[in-house]
């Protein structure tokens, strides 16, 4: 006989897979014209009007241009070689490098994420570019990348209330192409997650669809430690929280 799918067998099966996923609105992000005008490289206060009149505009545009979804699969069945900086999950083999193999080491668990924005905002991003309006289009870019990891670190904090009630911890987010890390090993990271996981898919060139996404490990476990920032540890200087954290 044919099982009907329900929201409560979802909930279960998500449960007992360690999966969950979330939908968020534009206004749960709180993201003010500031922390937009700081990830474009403009200090504060030294913003034009010209600049400032674009980012409210696109702001303004927020709730119909976003569609905000991500979630994150826990997997217990990992493994470190402190010899290659590598990690084991689930028979997928992550040369993760020295960074971020020392920031996750320590892990019990690891929990694979993705976030995505959306594709509205890159297709406007791409077509005013394509019309010359170069500036709207750029704003537009910064905003996407600033709308995804704005919802990402409502993930994150979803993930460190989960853990806390289990008496866990968590370390900060780490992602492919960032400290070394190979972004071809999205590839491997998608495989651990279901098709089409909150709408989003990768390319053979490792490109996310949507543009504006991210992808990456979260560690768990008792002896992690949470660095907020870790910029001191990361080589990017052309970096979006770089630049935010500039001014802090």
């Amino acid at each position: 006989m044919e099982q009907t799918i329900t929201c409560d067998n979802l909930l279960k099966e998500e449960n007992k897979l360690n999966i969950k996923s979330f939908k968020y609105n534009y206004s749960d992000l709180k993201i003010s014209s500031e922390s937009l005008s700081l990830a474009m490289g403009y200090p504060s206060g030294e913003i034009s009007d010209q600049v400032k009149e674009e980012i409210g505009f696109v702001m303004s545009m927020g709730k119909d241009i976003c569609n905000i979804e991500g979630g994150y699969l826990i997997n217990e069945s990992i493994s470190f070689d402190k010899e290659s900086y590598s990690t084991e999950i689930n028979d997928e083999i992550f040369n993760l490098k020295k960074i971020v193999f020392n920031q996750l080491k320590k892990s019990e668990a690891l929990a694979v994420f993705v976030c995505t924005a959306g594709y509205k905002i890159s297709q406007l991003s791409k077509y005013y570019m394509n019309q010359g309006d170069l500036l709207r289009g750029y704003v537009h870019d910064i905003f996407g990348s600033i709308v995804v990891e704005a919802a990402m670190d409502l993930i994150q904090n979803e993930l460190k209330i989960a853990m806390h009630l289990a008496e866990q911890k968590i370390t900060n987010r780490y992602s492919p192409g960032y400290c070394n890390w190979d972004v071809s090993e999205q590839k491997k990271l998608f495989k651990i997650l279901p098709d089409n996981f909150c709408g989003i898919t990768l390319t053979d060139s490792c490109l996310m669809q949507p543009i504006k996404s991210v992808s990456g490990v979260i560690g768990i476990g008792k002896k992690v430690i949470y660095n907020q920032y870790t910029c001191n540890l990361c080589g990017m200087q052309n970096c979006l929280y770089r630049n935010l954290h500039k001014a802090e």
